[in-house]
């Protein structure tokens, strides 16, 4: 399950972040110290953290056109918490946004969907519509439709429900 290649740039921190938590096992890698690690964190961080990663997945399940699954703080809001500044290669003249802080996970997410935004892939960064998942993945797909982290997984189980569905329905076709 959750085989796709990762997002690409810094959308894999964003996408490593939202995926620390696996709903359906209720497994969370930020109550671990190599969890933690992952991400700099330091335990009196994790509830900031976590506040982050929940809004980062009502984002991402906004992406696909759905609801947040749970009332979350305005993403925005967490974001301003981790200040950009711009920086100019002095050779090249290219500008590009990085964190005032490149320890705060919140200014490193900050500065990923600055850049994301302008690659045109923020909005790719999807969750999975399994209510039992949430699951962020990069959706490749050329249309931009993808619905489930994975289709053996996830896909599987929902068109299985809707088939028994429609076979319990009364009065439909076999």
């Amino acid at each position: 399950m959750k085989d796709r290649a990762p997002a690409p740039g810094g959308l894999a921190l964003v996408q490593a972040l939202v995926n620390t938590l696996n709903l359906e096992s209720g497994a969370d890698a930020l109550d671990t110290e190599a969890g933690r690690g992952a991400f700099g964190l330091a335990p009196q961080d994790v509830d900031a953290a976590r506040a982050l990663r929940e809004s980062l997945r009502a984002a991402c399940l906004a992406h696909a056109g759905h609801p947040a699954h749970e009332p979350v703080r305005d993403l925005g809001e967490l974001l301003a918490g981790g200040p950009l500044l711009v920086e100019v290669d002095g050779a090249t003249g290219a500008a590009s946004l990085v964190p005032a802080d490149a320890s705060a996970l919140t200014a490193r997410v900050a500065a990923a969907i600055a850049e994301a935004l302008i690659a045109g892939t923020w909005l790719r960064l999807k969750a999975c519509e399994a209510v039992t998942c949430h699951w962020a993945y990069y959706d490749r797909s050329p249309a931009g439709r993808s619905r489930w982290c994975d289709m053996g997984v996830c896909g599987a189980r929902a068109k299985m429900r809707a088939y028994r569905a429609r076979k319990a329905a009364p009065g439909t076709s076999p």
